[in-house]
C-alpha cells in the first residue's frame, strides 16, 4: 500500500494546500466553551467548506455530488485532515457514513434521492436506534416492537446512546417485526422521520459533561412501509454490515490523530518538570513510556496498513478491523490517561468542554474522559474479543 500511496505525492501536496488554506486556524480557541448551538452551527458552516472543497464525502459517488476519489485517494485524505488538526464533523458522522453506505447498499433509489442530497446540501443530521437499556452489547436481544398495520409499521419501544439524537432529523432504526422468530432473525430496518408524532428525546450528560448520547422512546409511532430499508427481518444482516464499515477505514483518522498527537506528548514532557526541577523528558522512565507509545502508535499503523491494503487489493476487511478497533481503543485510554498524569495538576483541571475536537486534543482531562466511549461504540470491547477469539483463532462460539 505504501507504493501505492507514494504515487499519489502531487494530489497529496494538493489536499495539504487546501487544509493550510481553508482550516480555521483559530478554531480551537471560537469552539472552547462553546454552546450546543454554537458548535452546531460551527459544523454546519464546516461542512459547507469542505463540500465546496470537495472533502467533506469524499467516498461518495460523482452521483450523489462525491468526487469519485479511488481508495488510495481518500486515506491520503483522512491523513492529510488529520495532520492539520482539522475540527472534526462528528454531528454528521452518521449522515455521511451510516446512511449514504445503508442507502447504496440496501436502499431504493427513491430514497436515496430523497435523503442523500439533503445531507450534503442542507446538513441534513442522522442518528442511530440501535443500542436498548437491556440490549446494547447484545443487540440481537432488542426488544422494540414494528407492528404492521397496513402502510405502516407501529412501532413501541425505547433506545438509548442515540449520538446527537435531539439534532437528528431521522433515524436509523432497527425493531423487531417477528418475535416469534430468532431473536436476530426477526429484526428490520426502517428510516424513522424524528417529527413524527410519539417520538421523544432525552439527551444524556455524559462523563465528559457533553450532552452527546441521548435516550429515544417511542411511542405508538408510525413508519410508513417504503421507508423500510430491506425485506422485513433482514435488517440484522444489514445492520452487521453497517457496524463493519464504521470498524474498518473510519478508524484511520483517529490513528493519524494519535500519531499528531505523540508530539504534542512529547512537547508536554518537555515544559513539564520532573525529579530535580529537570524537564520531565530527561527523566529515564519518561523517555522509556515515550518510547513505549511511540511503538505501539507505530504498531497501529502498521496494522490499519494492513488492513487497508487488503482492501484494496481484495475488496473488502474482514475480522481485523475488531482487532484494530481494540487495540486502538485501549491504547488510547492509556496514552490520554499517561498525559493527564505527567502534566500534573494543570491537565487534571475540569477544562471548558471543546467542540468539533479531534479524538485528542490535547485538553487532556477533556480527552481521557472521553476517550471511554471507544471501548463502547461500534460494538464494546467484550465484543470485539468475541469475534477475534471466534473468527480469528477458530476458538468454539460463546455458550448460549
Amino acid at each position: 500500500m505504501i507504493a501505492e500511496l507514494e504515487a499519489l505525492a502531487g494530489f497529496r501536496a494538493d489536499v495539504r494546500e487546501w487544509c493550510r488554506e481553508h482550516v480555521p486556524a483559530d478554531w480551537v480557541a471560537r469552539m472552547t466553551g462553546a454552546s450546543v448551538d454554537e458548535s452546531l452551527e460551527f459544523q454546519r458552516v464546516w461542512l459547507a467548506e469542505l463540500r465546496e472543497g470537495g472533502l467533506a464525502a469524499p467516498h461518495w459517488s460523482s452521483e450523489w455530488t462525491g468526487r469519485d476519489y479511488s481508495f488510495e485517494e481518500e486515506i491520503v485524505i483522512a491523513e492529510e485532515m488529520a495532520r492539520a488538526r482539522a475540527p472534526r464533523l462528528d454531528t454528521f458522522f452518521v449522515s455521511l457514513y451510516h446512511t449514504y453506505g445503508l442507502l447504496m447498499e440496501a436502499g431504493t433509489e427513491a430514497q436515496r434521492r430523497r435523503h442523500l442530497p439533503a445531507i450534503l446540501d442542507h446538513g441534513e443530521i442522522w442518528c442511530q436506534g440501535f443500542s436498548e437499556p437491556n440490549a446494547g452489547s447484545d443487540l440481537a436481544s432488542l426488544r422494540t416492537r414494528a407492528q404492521r398495520r397496513g402502510d405502516v409499521y407501529v412501532v413501541n419501544g425505547q433506545k438509548v446512546w442515540s449520538t446527537y439524537a435531539m439534532h437528528a432529523r431521522f433515524c436509523l432504526l432497527l425493531a423487531r417485526t417477528d418475535p416469534a422468530a430468532r431473536k436476530n432473525r426477526g429484526i428490520s430496518y426502517f428510516l424513522l422521520d424524528m417529527r413524527t408524532p410519539g417520538v421523544e428525546v432525552r439527551p444524556i450528560v455524559d462523563l465528559g459533561r457533553r450532552q452527546e448520547f441521548c435516550e429515544l422512546f417511542l411511542v405508538d409511532v408510525e413508519i410508513p412501509v417504503e421507508n423500510r430499508i430491506g425485506e422485513e427481518n433482514e435488517g440484522w444482516r444489514i445492520a452487521n454490515s453497517t457496524l463493519s464499515t464504521e470498524r474498518s477505514t473510519l478508524l484511520l483518522m483517529p490513528a493519524e490523530q494519535l500519531r499528531v498527537a505523540y508530539w504534542m506528548l512529547v512537547d508536554l514532557a518537555r515544559t513539564t518538570p520532573g525529579s530535580g526541577g529537570r524537564p520531565a523528558i530527561e527523566d529515564v522512565g519518561v523517555r522509556r513510556d515515550l518510547a513505549g507509545f511511540h511503538a505501539e502508535i507505530a504498531n497501529l499503523r502498521l496494522l490499519i496498513n494492513r488492513m487497508l491494503t487488503q482492501m484494496i487489493r481484495a475488496g473488502g476487511a474482514g475480522p481485523e478491523s475488531s482487532i484494530i478497533k481494540l487495540y486502538y481503543s485501549e491504547l488510547l485510554q492509556r496514552f490520554t490517561c499517561y498525559a493527564a498524569q505527567l502534566g500534573g495538576m494543570k491537565t487534571q483541571e475540569l477544562a471548558p468542554l471543546l467542540g468539533a475536537a479531534p479524538y485528542v486534543s490535547g485538553v487532556w482531562e477533556f480527552d481521557f474522559l472521553n476517550s471511554y466511549t471507544w471501548t463502547i461504540s461500534a460494538g464494546t470491547n467484550e465484543i470485539q474479543r468475541n469475534i477475534i477469539s471466534e473468527r480469528v483463532l477458530g476458538m468454539p462460539r460463546e455458550p448460549k
